[in-house]
C-alpha cells in the first residue's frame, strides 16, 4: 500500500471521528420531583448538533389533577440545540410567573460540559411565597381580631 492510498482512506475516518472530543455532556432527567439522584447521577453526551443543555422547571399539581391537591415542582434536563433553547424559552416566557397558587413553567439554556447542574430558581421561591402569604393572612386576622374588641 502507498502512502498516499492510506492517507486518502484513513483522514477521512480520522476527521469524522475527531468532533467526539468537542462534545457537550449535560446531566438528563424527566419530570423528577427534586433536583437529587437522577437529575445529578444521569449525564449524558449530547449527539452533534447539540450545543446546550436545556432545563426545564414546572410548578402544579400532580400528573392527575384531583381536588385540592398539592403543587410540586417537576424538574427536567437534557441535550439540546441553542436555537432549540431559544423557542422554548421564548414560548414559555409568558408562563413563567413564579406565583405559588398558579401552574407555571419556566426553561433555561447553559452552553458549557454539564452546565446544567443546577436548577433555576433552585427550588426557593414558592416555599418563601408561601411562608409570606402565611405571614400576611396571619397579620390581617390578628388586625382584624384586634379592630373586632
Amino acid at each position: 500500500m502507498s502512502p498516499s492510498y492510506i492517507y486518502h482512506i484513513f483522514l477521512p475516518l480520522i476527521l469524522s471521528t475527531a468532533h467526539l472530543g468537542n462534545t457537550l455532556d449535560c446531566y438528563t432527567c424527566e419530570r423528577q420531583e427534586n433536583n437529587h439522584e437522577k437529575c445529578l447521577k444521569n449525564i449524558e453526551t449530547c449527539e452533534q448538533g447539540q450545543d446546550a443543555c436545556l432545563s426545564e422547571i414546572s410548578w402544579g399539581s400532580t400528573p392527575y389533577w384531583s381536588p385540592q391537591a398539592l403543587k410540586q415542582f417537576y424538574i427536567s434536563k437534557r441535550c439540546a440545540k441553542k436555537s432549540e433553547c431559544e423557542r422554548i424559552r421564548s414560548k414559555l416566557m409568558s408562563s413563567c410567573t413564579h406565583v405559588w397558587y398558579e401552574d407555571w413553567k419556566c426553561s433555561e439554556c447553559c452552553q458549557g460540559d454539564k452546565c446544567n447542574f443546577y436548577v433555576i430558581l433552585s427550588g426557593s421561591l414558592p416555599h418563601s411565597s408561601i411562608a409570606i402569604l402565611t405571614a400576611g393572612v396571619a397579620a390581617v386576622f390578628v388586625i382584624g381580631k384586634m379592630i373586632l374588641q
